[in-house]
């Protein structure tokens, strides 16, 4: 299933702290917005060592050019311990332009 990703995708999914942004990428996640390199290598930091958990990828969908769903399970050591997060990504050429993240 994940082959039929883009590459950018797949890199951000395998490891969020792969080098897979533009330069002026915006990233959403719990409400806040992460722009740049320095912010958004800053909140994967965060965001991969805070919990410990794990994915699993239940489904995804290209919305339009460029413009991908990706829908993964959670499972972990975090408020809730389960969730089902939707990413919404916005590619530019081979890189992640923004990238929204809600449940």
């Amino acid at each position: 299933m994940m082959n039929s990703l883009p590459a950018a995708v797949r890199g951000y999914l395998a490891d969020p702290a792969a080098d897979v942004f533009t330069t002026d990428a915006v990233v959403v996640d719990d409400g806040r917005t992460y722009r740049g390199p320095d912010e958004i290598r800053a909140w994967t930091r965060r965001t991969t060592t805070e919990f410990r958990y794990t994915a699993t990828l239940t489904g995804f969908s290209q919305e339009g050019a460029g413009e991908w769903t990706v829908v993964q399970h959670l499972s972990g050591d975090f408020p809730g311990g389960e969730v089902d997060l939707r990413y919404r990504f916005q590619l530019r050429g081979e890189r992640i332009a923004a990238l929204t993240i809600a449940p």
